[in-house]
């Protein structure tokens, strides 16, 4: 993780205490790097966050999922011989 101070300086213990608490704040979420700008008595933190792939989940035949690859072969026919519905731009 980056983590660069600015307009001062900081302890580790208190870097690590800001990211602590970023982590806290955020759990669902990945951080790759923090900011923070120190201004005399305070601070201002920037987080930055690494992406998160996105996983396409569907509705098929009832189940919601996102591989078809625990599905028989029944069902994978099912699923290939459905109507697909899009929006034409």
């Amino acid at each position: 993780m980056d983590v660069r101070v600015v307009g001062g300086e900081l302890s580790p213990a208190e870097v690590e205490a800001y990211v602590s608490r970023a982590r806290e704040k955020y759990p669902d979420k990945i951080i790759s790097g923090v900011d923070i700008a120190v201004d005399g008595e305070f601070v201002d933190m920037t987080y930055h966050w690494k992406t998160v792939p996105f996983e396409r989940i569907r509705r098929i035949t009832g189940y919601l999922v996102g591989t078809l690859e625990r599905f028989n072969d029944g069902k994978r026919a099912e699923e290939s011989d459905r109507v697909k519905h899009a929006c034409k731009q």
